[in-house]
């Protein structure tokens, strides 16, 4: 389900995102946390330090040490929004894991209730129980 339509011109059909990176400085304590808040199963891949799970859906989610895309400046995580059956219960594994809420459980009326954590590596998630 899209949360929302956008109508444009375009000449090709519009693309889905198929995978998310969160950058961190504690790339393990990360992993505990996307572990416990979100139920997914990280295995090393690639590269010393990067981990990532692939979603029954197929959607790639990786964890990776914190870099520099741009000399000087740190990348700070994605954002993304992740569906969970339970909003309470998820933010209370994600406090237990480490993480703090940056913004309250707010209804989005006829899609559900989203709230925001932030993981121990200072990235935002949005985590969301939907109505239907």
């Amino acid at each position: 389900m899209r949360l929302f339509t956008l109508e444009a011109q375009y000449d090709h059909e519009m693309a889905e995102v198929e995978h998310i990176a969160i950058n961190a400085d504690d790339v393990e304590a990360t992993r505990t946390f996307y572990e416990a808040a979100c139920g997914w199963t990280f295995e090393a891949w690639g590269q010393p330090g990067f981990y990532r799970a692939t979603l029954p859906s197929g959607f790639i989610v990786a964890i990776q040490q914190r870099r520099e895309l741009m000399p000087g400046t740190p990348t700070v995580g994605a954002e993304a929004t992740v569906n969970v059956a339970d909003l309470d219960a998820c933010l209370d594994r994600a406090r237990a894991a480490g993480g703090s809420v940056v913004m309250a459980p707010s209804e989005i009326p006829g899609v559900g209730t989203v709230a925001f954590v932030s993981d121990p590596g200072g990235n935002p998630i949005g985590f969301i129980q939907r109505t239907t």
